[in-house]
């Protein structure tokens, strides 16, 4: 089962990691595990950073960002983490807490939910939600947990 954090380090993937073509390029890596890998740890030292983490938080943030990153990334192609990004997004912002929305790619069965649990206003007033997301590939489904809060643009930004 996917932790807090690593359940947000996931949802940074799919929302920072573009998908290239599979040409490793004699470096033995697929250029989508490298850029997962890439993406993920960007995307988990920023939110480590920007939930307030000290050093040691920040490196652990790329660590994990940086694994799940690696091993998603060389699962999920472009139109999964479009597709999966796109319904966090509707979901955060349309569903009622506890209502499930699903995504699915048909070329490769890989698939997911994003499930806002609560809303509320955070400290600075601005609107968040925490939700639950599971992602489906090859038959194994992992669970994240996590909280977005909507900044001054309007757009929902992963907070932990």
């Amino acid at each position: 089962m996917i932790t807090k954090k690593m359940g947000v380090a996931l949802i940074a993937v799919a929302a920072l990691a573009a998908c290239a073509q599979q040409d490793d390029g004699g470096s033995g890596l697929g250029t989508k595990t490298t850029i997962g890998a890439l993406g993920g740890a960007a995307g988990g030292g920023l939110i480590a950073a920007a939930a307030g983490g000290g050093g040691a938080a920040i490196a652990g943030g790329v660590i994990v960002g940086g694994l799940l990153g690696g091993a998603m990334g060389s699962y999920l192609d472009s139109q999964d983490k479009k597709t999966a990004n796109e319904t966090a997004n509707k979901a955060l912002e349309t569903s009622p807490t506890g209502q499930t929305s699903t995504w699915k790619n048909p070329d490769n069965g890989n698939s997911g939910t994003v499930t806002p649990t609560r809303t509320f206003k955070n400290a600075q007033g601005q609107d968040c939600r925490e939700y639950q997301q599971t992602i489906t590939v090859s038959g194994k489904t992992e669970q994240g947990y996590g909280t977005a809060c909507r900044d001054a643009e309007g757009n929902w930004r992963i907070v932990s």
